[in-house]
């Protein structure tokens, strides 16, 4: 019998003689000690910007921003790598930026990225602006999508916006002069440069460095508020978009757009010229909206989408019509300017030349070729009707009574018979009225 050890009698070891210890109490302060430890680590939620700038990018922050909030994490961080976007969603990500109740720090990186156009303005309105050794940013010159400026316009709009990027670097205590270059003269900084010239904060090689020489740093809120950021050792969380979030954002890709709406329209027109196969206009349909989705955030411009019209009207004609590769040609060539012209904006946001290609020959060739098989459909019927079918032998699939189906030469037809013949009895074709055969039924002899 083990020897009871003498302790504090108020350490509640007296229930526990044998041993001399509680162990209740010894798992209560266990639990407390590694509450502690996770109370003191703090949490950053982390968002990827590494693409052209979208409403897709715009929802993807707004929800981290609001996770933040909601899980009291310690800031939001914001990795740019982008090569610019759309106005409008970069107003909406500045003004969830601004409106954040927990800090956002923007960092440039890795080395060799860059926060350009929209970027910049992502970056210069966050409570934090930091970039890593061998990036860039700036060049903020805005481009009025789906039509050219005249100076009058162009005035208007750099103006407009010019007078958004001085109210949030103003507040954020940064150069305001020479960021508005970004805007008027297309000025770009490297990090040293940016620094140095007070557009950002500092300049650190990673992230983790970041966030530890942040940690005890006070920070001036849009608002006026002061704040200390408590961000050394944080446990970083990556922000995972949700599933309708990363189908949008992959759709949203021009080129993806557009390749998506070809295939649906092929896909349609299958089904057109087959009804009955349903697969292909179903998939089609569904091909061609998600493709329209993702067009339906950039600005059209018709002239392209006109040419995408010619060119399928010219591979019709090709197939009806002999023009000895002519009318093809055209209509490849046709689809492809179309492509290229078809959205407006910076070269970032266009269908790239290579998409173009890749899918204007092979949907020309398999535009001919199907409307080929549909103008030889339809003049061997205009010959059956001449008496290429007459005495061909096939089957009732249906009761005709007088009238049902019959499946002759390979086909389904509607057929009407002067006698009751039941499904599965062979028929014999005596005659043709329109597109409605007329059927007998056919000797046992008959092959």
């Amino acid at each position: 019998m083990p020897q009871r050890t003498r302790l504090d009698p108020t350490d509640g070891t007296e229930d526990y003689p044998e041993y001399g210890v509680n162990p209740v109490r010894t798992v209560a302060l266990c639990l407390a000690m590694f509450a502690g430890v996770l109370d003191a680590a703090p949490k950053v939620i982390a968002v990827d910007v590494d693409s052209v700038i979208h409403p897709i990018t715009a929802e993807e922050i707004g929800n981290a921003i609001n996770r933040a909030g909601v899980e009291n994490a310690a800031a939001v961080l914001l990795r740019l790598n982008t090569p610019g976007g759309l106005l409008d969603a970069t107003r909406d990500i500045t003004s969830k930026i601004v409106a954040s109740r927990v800090p956002v720090i923007a960092y440039v990186g890795p080395s060799g990225a860059r926060a350009a156009s929209a970027g910049f303005f992502i970056l210069v309105s966050s409570d934090v602006a930091a970039m890593a050794s061998g990036t860039n940013t700036g060049a903020s010159s805005p481009v009025l999508m789906g039509e050219q400026m005249d100076p009058v316009m162009r005035n208007k709009v750099e103006n407009d916006t010019a007078a958004w990027l001085r109210s949030m670097v103003e507040k954020r205590g940064r150069n305001v002069e020479l960021a508005e270059t970004t805007i008027r003269k297309a000025s770009s900084f490297t990090e040293v440069e940016a620094l140095r010239d007070h557009l950002i904060d500092l300049i650190e090689p990673d992230e983790a460095a970041l966030l530890n020489s942040l940690d005890g740093r006070e920070i001036t809120r849009f608002d006026g508020r002061k704040e200390v950021l408590h961000t050394a050792g944080a446990a970083v969380t990556n922000y995972q978009p949700s599933m309708r979030e990363r189908i949008i954002a992959a759709v949203a890709d021009p080129n993806v757009a557009f390749i998506l709406l070809v295939l649906g329209a092929l896909g349609i027109y299958v089904e057109f010229t087959s009804p009955g196969l349903i697969f292909p206009g179903v998939a089609g349909g569904i091909l061609a909206l998600l493709g329209l989705s993702g067009l339906a955030v950039l600005s059209i411009n018709w002239v392209g989408a006109a040419l995408l019209a010619l060119g399928a009207a010219m591979f019709i004609l090709e197939a009806k019509y002999t023009s000895h590769g002519v009318l093809g040609v055209g209509g490849a060539v046709s689809v492809v300017l179309g492509a290229l012209l078809l959205v407006n904006g910076p070269p970032e946001m266009r269908i790239r030349l290579s998409t173009a290609l890749s899918v204007a020959i092979p949907f020309a060739l398999i535009t001919m070729f199907l409307v080929s098989l549909v103008v030889k459909a339809r003049a061997s019927k205009a010959l059956l009707s001449d008496g290429g079918m007459m005495n061909e032998i096939g089957e009732a699939r249906t009761t005709l009574d007088p009238s049902g189906k019959v499946f002759v030469h390979g086909e389904y037809w509607d057929a009407v018979s002067p006698v009751p013949l039941e499904a599965g009895r062979q028929v014999r074709v005596v005659g043709i009225e329109g597109m409605k055969l007329r059927v007998e039924p056919a000797s046992k002899n008959s092959s």
